[in-house]
């Protein structure tokens, strides 16, 4: 009976802080606005940066922690002090990546590029800022790049230094108006104003944070040499069959480019970089949780601000209703049925506008997935933070006005005006 009389009781109180909210829209939706907005931006961060893992991770699960990179300078430079430093170190040879490829006993895979960036012409057609390459075979099979038409050339084709290649689909979205990639093969672009027979398109790879990794013309090493000059530095890509020799062929590679430089002990620049692609994912990560913490920092604002404004509410609501909780008292409602009547409906309040919270953060981390090129990664979790917080932030700032309701004599409050 205790049990039914209780839900008996709370459903009622529940039942009168609905009627009161609904008899006031323009305050209530006022009062929603701080939940709603911290809530929303939780929400849509979460939800945004799972996306953002998601894709991040999928565009580098093709060599995850199986392939370093041996060069001149790192991935990352954060200064000019740092850039004038490493470019001042001797370059990347085929001879290092030769020796490489003979003494790692831990490598599975050798493969050597050159890196750049031209203009591509077809006709009258321009693609800027393109990024050309020239590779060894064995980069293909090192960074994943599968072929939808045509072929890649052969160790002989390459060797010969015959001026063919094989481009990105954003090449012939450019360049070719919408052609299919068999129609495009043979055809001659111009990289830097020299010609190269197309031999073959690779499948799409896709955008990351809203850049497309398409927009590419791949090279026989040899070309590449021609083209950007044989005396510039290389890069050596190296792969190990599994994971847990990641680290062993590190060191290995480091022991062998050290002792051709000829380093001791105490020389504390290798006078190369090894990086990883944990370069890229640390600086993702650092960012990321950058926006996290301004994210969460912006939502507890909001909702403490919101939390405040149910308070001020709450408190203009029993000075509004003094006459009705002095009724009720007199008419046998005891101090709990007060203090539950009005703390259920701050609750109620900021419930909702967590809910409409939730809803506003997912539609608003799909308008960003569609504009930004990310998939949208629900979840379950983000949304049951968000409504709880939003319980507690009820409780927290209708606590004191339903104390206070409670705590009204019925004689003072039937006597108010």
């Amino acid at each position: 009976m205790a049990l039914k009389a209780t839900i008996s009781l709370i459903a009622e109180s529940f039942r009168l802080a609905v009627r009161s909210l609904r008899s006031n829209k323009l305050r209530t939706f006022l009062t929603l606005l701080g939940i709603i907005v911290g809530v929303t931006a939780v929400i849509a961060v979460v939800t945004i940066i799972n996306g953002l893992d998601s894709t991040v991770a999928n565009a580098f699960s093709a060599q995850g922690s199986t392939v370093f990179s041996v060069s001149k300078r790192p991935l990352v430079i954060t200064s000019r002090e740092d850039f004038i430093k490493f470019n001042k170190r001797k370059d990347i040879t085929e001879k290092d990546a030769e020796a490489i490829n003979r003494l790692c006993d831990s490598c599975w895979r050798v493969g050597t590029a050159i890196n750049g960036r031209g203009l591509v012409k077809f006709g009258e057609n321009r693609a800027e800022n393109v990024a050309v390459r020239g590779l060894s075979l064995s980069m293909f099979e090192i960074e994943n790049v599968s072929i939808q038409a045509g072929r890649i050339w052969t160790e002989q084709e390459g060797k010969s230094g015959r001026n063919i290649c094989v481009i990105g689909t954003d090449i012939i979205d450019n360049l070719f108006e919408g052609s299919t990639p068999e129609n495009v093969l043979g055809k001659k672009i111009r990289v830097d104003g020299v010609p190269f027979e197309i031999m073959g398109i690779s499948e799409p790879f896709g955008k990351v944070l809203g850049f497309s990794r398409d927009n590419f013309v791949y090279l026989p090493f040899e070309a590449g040499q021609k083209l950007f000059g044989s005396r510039d530095s290389i890069v050596v890509h190296v792969q190990v069959e599994t994971s847990d020799e990641f680290e062993t062929a590190k060191d290995e590679v480091r022991t062998i480019m050290r002792n051709r430089r000829k380093k001791t002990f105490s020389d504390t620049d290798d006078g190369f970089s090894i990086d990883s692609q944990d370069a890229f994912i640390g600086i993702y990560q650092n960012a990321t949780s950058g926006i996290y913490f301004a994210t969460f920092g912006v939502a507890i604002i909001s909702l403490v601000v919101g939390g405040i404004v149910v308070m001020n509410i709450m408190l203009v609501s029993v000075t509004e209703r003094t006459k009705e909780i002095g009724l009720r008292k007199a008419v046998g409602a005891r101090q709990l049925d007060i203090l539950l009547q009005f703390l259920i409906e701050a609750i109620s309040v900021t419930m909702v506008g967590g809910a409409i919270g939730v809803f506003t953060g997912y539609g608003l981390a799909y308008v960003l997935s569609v504009v930004m090129g990310f998939p949208l990664m629900i979840s379950p979790q983000s949304a049951f933070l968000g409504v709880t917080v939003s319980f507690i932030v009820g409780i927290i700032s209708g606590l004191y006005p339903a104390w206070r309701a409670s705590k009204l004599s019925p004689i003072d409050a039937m006597r108010n005006d």
